[in-house]
């Protein structure tokens, strides 16, 4: 059963040791957990339906509380306190493209909002019922989940939108191929929502990111349904696929995609380096980023990441003696840990890894194996669980991420944990803050940065700390010219530092696109940008509406 508060399958734990509790009560404190409430106690707070009845919408309290909200930091705090506020007053779950276009008739009949709704993993708040005068009805796409079509010749392939990374990926093995995007939400997120948010997988480097993956497809706006064609490429006039691309829901549902596959990989590895300091640690992966060697994967950690990493691990004694082996090597503290992952035809695979194991031991690396690269594939989707084991000892994670051009990285990297530190020192508390590199460019590099820190065991406060410290680090990211979000779109979380991105003369283009598909602005409202100015409601007919 998925958990409703938290993170993923309630029968999978991921257990902090009694070091890794140490490590945490040694920088910021002592944790203290705090009394969860109730799904009882949350479903008792929805409010009365204000739905008019229909044949696809289920009106019922749990469903609602599961729909409500994500699995950003102000959603968990929501969740686990009991303080849901306002929640969706029904969610569907259309079949079909026909069954959308009926909600959509719906929403404007009857000025209803609506908002999309995949897997639920939102951490930039996509998800969050706006508390107004419009009633809010929470679209699940999840039932739109089949393999269409596979065009073998082209390497195409066409899926419900509403498809989770794991049925999508059988589906395509089961034929011999392999979409290739493993973000860290892969096991709960759904096609749909990695391409209206931008998502970017773990293994981008070879496979890319989604605007490379999606080909085409289908979404049904309240204007009409836009259909977008396949093409390998196409210079007529604006890139539709581009405006879908990020849409974050703001245009209408996307019911269908077609994405780009490739045969599934028959080799895979992914070995460790380690490097004596953070400097030559980015030298060497710029290098590599720009020496285009074929790999599928590079992730550096700075030197606190890279500690926290080994701390949490487990294992003592072995991490003892791989800390001893890496600092006769000249790797003692501030060491950084880069992951090196290669994919596809065996030959090159290992010919590409060969490549870049010398030319990182050139740059003074210290290769370590495959141990660790194997450890972390087994784990990737499973670290995340830390966070609800965090919280039940007192603590909260939370992330921000950014991309910025090579001469930037350091700089944002610093300011953005120097930023995290003072704003919790306002509130009288520690942080502990490191990053890696999570996707590589010849250009430059996403900045991801975590931040640890203690409850206070009061929601208000709990809140106001969250919005100091997401206040802070995004305007730090600002500052530094680095854009508001590499892979988890902007929601209502980052909205408001968007502007800065886009420019006056872009938040209005976009503005006015959404108007164009959503002139009543029942799509999504609230998130990306500004409520879009709705046209007076018009009286749609009531064709196709099954009261």
């Amino acid at each position: 059963m998925r958990r409703w508060n938290g993170w993923g399958d309630d029968t999978i734990s991921f257990a902090l040791a009694p070091d890794a509790l140490a490590f945490l009560a040694e920088r910021v404190g002592d944790g203290h957990g705090v009394t969860d409430a109730s799904f009882e106690q949350a479903c008792a707070q929805v409010a009365p339906s204000r739905l008019p009845p229909h044949r696809l919408i289920e009106t019922a309290a749990p469903v609602r509380v599961r729909h409500a909200l994500g699995q950003s930091l102000p959603d968990w705090l929501k969740l686990r306190y009991g303080r849901i506020g306002a929640t969706p007053d029904g969610v569907a779950f259309p079949e079909s493209a026909d069954d959308v276009r009926e909600l959509l008739h719906y929403a404007q009949r009857y000025h209803v909002a609506l908002i999309p709704h995949g897997g639920g993993t939102s951490v930039a708040g996509h998800l969050t019922a706006e508390a107004g005068a419009l009633p809010v009805l929470s679209v699940s796409t999840t039932r739109m989940c089949r393999l269409q079509h596979l065009d073998h010749e082209s390497q195409l392939a066409t899926f419900g939108a509403g498809v989770f990374g794991p049925d999508l990926e059988a589906q395509l093995r089961a034929h011999g191929f392999t979409l290739g995007h493993f973000p860290q939400s892969f096991e709960y997120s759904t096609l749909g929502g990695w391409i209206v948010t931008r998502s970017s997988g773990q293994q981008s480097l070879r496979y890319g990111r989604i605007e490379q993956l999606f080909a085409g497809g289908v979404m049904e706006t309240p204007a009409g349904r836009l259909d977008i064609q396949t093409f390998p490429a196409s210079a007529a006039g604006t890139d539709l696929r581009e405006i879908v691309l990020g849409s974050e829901g703001r245009m209408g549902i996307l019911t269908e995609a077609t994405v780009r596959v490739t045969p599934a990989p028959e080799y895979e590895a992914f070995h460790a380096v380690f490097y004596p300091d953070w400097h030559s640690a980015e030298r060497a992966v710029r290098e590599l980023a720009q020496a285009k060697l074929g790999l599928s994967m590079l992730r550096l950690s700075n030197g606190v990441e890279t500690q926290t990493m080994l701390a949490l691990a487990g294992h003592k004694k072995l991490i003892g003696v791989l800390e001893a082996y890496l600092s006769l090597r000249g790797c003692g503290e501030g060491k950084c840990m880069l992951m090196i992952g290669a994919s596809g035809d065996r030959a090159q695979a290992r010919a590409a890894m060969a490549q870049a194991l010398t030319l990182a031991r050139k740059r003074g690396g210290v290769h370590i194996g495959r141990k660790l690269g194997d450890k972390w594939k087994q784990n990737r989707f499973r670290n995340v669980y830390l966070r609800n084991a965090a919280w039940e000892h007192g603590y909260v994670i939370d992330t921000v991420e950014t991309a910025v051009d090579w001469p930037r990285v350091e700089s944002t990297m610093l300011a953005v944990e120097a930023a995290a530190r003072q704003a919790l020192a306002v509130h009288g508390e520690h942080v502990h803050t490191y990053t890696h590199l999570s996707h590589l460019y010849a250009q430059g590099a996403s900045v991801y940065t975590t931040f640890v820190y203690r409850l206070a065991g009061n929601f208000d406060e709990d809140m106001a700390r969250w919005r100091t410290l997401k206040g802070a680090v995004s305007q730090a990211i600002v500052d530094c010219g680095g854009t508001i979000s590499h892979q988890h779109g902007v929601g209502s979380d980052h909205a408001p530092y968007l502007a800065a991105e886009k420019g006056e003369i872009g938040m209005a283009a976009m503005a006015a696109i959404f108007r164009h598909f959503d002139p009543q602005g029942v799509m999504n409202p609230g998130k990306l940008l500004p409520n879009v100015q709705p046209s007076q409601p018009s009286r749609a007919p009531s064709q196709g509406i099954a009261a």
